[in-house]
């Protein structure tokens, strides 16, 4: 490893774990130990006097201020962070106190449940693990809680398709049984080898929670379902190395092929405040060998979790094997920053002699410069298609309305419908994401418009029906004299602290309103703005506006977006997939996109419309728009009694 990162010193020399004879699985629960009859009347007696010195404190948790004798309340800490993960909660709401909580109705928190994206029947669930595809099934497993709708006791759900969009929910691949998953069968990836059979890796919380690396299998092969899973009888077979902390250390890639014919695989972690990648070779994923340096490093970008990498073709509009390098192929990085909770990428080389990975533009390396989404996404994680010589990406969509909440309704978190990536060859800067063409099965009435002229402030409503469901694609162009005549300077211009929808400029903003109610009490805009600088150069931004989605006060409601390239002759386009209490937002054919969650307490039902508009101050817009209305996709349980 380097030794110069950050001039780090190594602060942690972990030893090797003991074998798993020595750690039976049976210890995870101790045996208890029987209260004599004094005890209990002790603490019988404590708990009085506790109830008299806490009448008022069962809900808000009171600590002394050292040196003025006041009281504050303290704020809970996030799931997951003790344990070495980032968080699993959303604390970015000012309070949980009862008087804070939205009175939300049944009615309300059922409309939320997405129709056609995966998610399980109730309960927690986080990161996408080990997407494969396997004798003509689409498999996909996941971080899962069976007990509750936070997060914890985590587990690797199961699920099949045969095409991405209709499930089928199998029994569980893997639960936290030994000593070395005890605290949670953490994020991994599947790897296919030469002879057709599959290893998975994944991270385990041990007994101590600290973060090793385990190995599992498929029990039978022959069984396309891949309903039985092995654990290594030799687990763990990676341990964290010296200088790396005991819980900066988790995520292992999909492996890929090395010039010298051994397996790589990329683990993420830190030194200090620098994101590393480290990179382990093996020739059968039961020992290993740590190479000398790191694959890339950023200084300033904290643990790097859920690390990707994988090319893609310059040249061709296929996926590749994540093992594919040569000419005509750059490398994509990719890390979840435990620090900010963003999922970064940046396109580069990699020289697979040196194993060295070198970002084209070091201004937009990993963790500083492009996101995968600018809305609420995480964990991500790719695969490669052999069925259809593509690569696909799945990510996790987490909550930001209250955990209170989320235990009310009985489950939280969907995944995003799967996105095909590809290099965006017109730009050569940056990948393109696209829903899979498979989502477009689920589309039924279609309306169309036209040609519609939206002039300085308008709003125009869209008559399509239900409108909780739905599959927009829309395009937008404007009057280029008024844009080229424009004087406008507004350089700093930024979704995230514009004002939202509401800021007018002279070129915008424009697009689409959706999840709104009648009288727009209710409204989440996506939108472009134009920005032109002093030298006359126009940027465009790409932004989705939650600011009034919904009159709930225990929801978090941001304005999300970036910039987004628009070349000469391209129209401004946006694809929103509208489903219930999620918008996926794709601008250019997916060169941006935003995801965001939205509770509205009015929009919902036949109460939710649909707007185009125009807030621009000194351009006319013409709109034209394809609404189709979606089907749900059909999420149930498989008939293993019926094979």
């Amino acid at each position: 490893m380097t030794p110069d990162l950050e001039h780090a010193t190594p602060s942690t020399s972990y030893s090797p774990l003991p074998d798993s004879e020595n750690h039976h699985s049976s210890q995870r629960r101790r045996p208890i130990v029987l209260l004599s009859t004094i005890f209990i009347s002790m603490l019988l007696f404590s708990s009085i006097i506790a109830i008299i010195f806490n009448q008022n404190s069962q809900e808000n948790i009171e600590r002394d201020t050292p040196g003025n004798g006041q009281s504050e309340k303290t704020r809970p800490v996030s799931r997951g962070v003790s344990q070495g993960v980032s968080g699993k909660s959303n604390f970015l709401l000012s309070s949980d106190e009862d008087d804070q909580i939205y009175p939300w109705t049944n009615a309300m928190l059922s409309w939320q449940r997405t129709g056609f994206h995966f998610q399980p029947p109730k309960n927690w669930m986080n990161d996408p693990n080990g997407p494969l595809y396997y004798l003509g099934w689409y498999h996909l497993f996941y971080q899962y809680n069976p007990d509750a709708a936070v997060w914890g006791n985590i587990t690797w759900g199961h699920a099949v398709s045969k095409d991405l969009i209709n499930w089928y929910h199998l029994p569980y691949a893997m639960q936290p049984d030994q000593w070395y998953d005890i605290n949670g069968v953490w994020t991994g990836s599947a790897t296919f080898l030469q002879d057709g059979s599959i290893v998975m890796l994944y991270t385990g919380s041990t007994d101590k929670e600290v973060q090793v690396q385990n190995l599992a299998y498929p029990a039978d092969l022959s069984d396309p379902l891949l309903i039985d899973w092995v654990k290594y009888s030799g687990n763990p077979v990676l341990v964290p190395p010296p200088g790396i902390g005991t819980k900066d250390f988790r995520d292992p890639t999909t492996a890929w092929l090395a010039p010298n014919g051994k397996w790589r695989i990329a683990i993420g972690s830190k030194v200090n405040k620098t994101g590393i990648t480290l990179v382990y070779e093996t020739t059968d994923f039961k020992s290993y060998e740590l190479l000398d340096d790191v694959m890339h490093a950023v200084p300033g970008t904290g643990m790097w979790e859920c690390v990707d990498f994988y090319p893609v073709s310059t040249i061709e509009s296929n996926g590749l094997d994540t093992s594919v390098n040569g000419p005509g192929i750059k490398h994509v990085l990719k890390s979840s920053l435990d620090d900010d909770k963003h999922d970064y990428y940046a396109l580069g080389t990699y020289d697979a002699i040196s194993n060295k990975w070198t970002p084209d533009n070091p201004e937009l390396d990993v963790g500083i410069g492009l996101r995968l989404d600018y809305g609420k996404y995480y964990a991500s994680k790719t695969f490669y298609d052999q069925n259809k010589q593509r690569r696909l990406l799945w990510g996790w969509i987490g909550e930001t309305d209250s955990e209170t909440t989320d235990i009310l309704k009985g489950w939280s978190s969907v995944q995003t419908i799967p996105r095909e990536v590809v290099f965006d060859k017109k730009t050569g800067t940056n990948i393109i994401q696209w829903p899979v063409k498979e989502v477009e099965k689920l589309r039924s009435t279609n309306t169309t418009y036209e040609k519609i002229v939206l002039k300085p402030g308008s709003l125009v409503p869209l008559d399509v029906g239900l409108a909780t469901q739905l599959d927009i694609v829309a395009t937008f162009d404007i009057d280029k004299q008024a844009l080229e005549a424009g004087l406008e300077a507004d350089v700093g211009y930024n979704c995230t602290t514009s004002g939202g929808s509401s800021s007018r400029g002279a070129y915008g903003p424009f697009g689409l309103v959706v999840l709104a109610d009648e009288s727009l009490t209710e409204q989440t805009p996506i939108y472009f703005y134009i920005a032109k600088g002093t030298d006359g150069v126009a940027n465009t931004y790409f932004c989705a506006d939650q600011t009034k989605s919904s009159t709930a006060q225990d929801v978090t409601k941001l304005v999300y977006g970036s910039s987004v390239p628009v070349l000469q002759g391209e129209s401004f386009s946006m694809r929103l997939l509208v489903d219930h209490s999620i918008v996926e937002s794709f601008a250019q054919d997916g060169r941006t996109v935003i995801t965001s969650r939205v509770y509205p307490t009015k929009a919902i039902y036949t109460a939710a419309k649909v707007f185009l508009f125009n807030n621009a101050t000194g351009v006319s817009i013409t709109a034209n728009v394809n609404v189709w209305n979606m089907d749900s996709a059909q999420i149930e349980h498989f008939p293993l009694g019926q094979q």
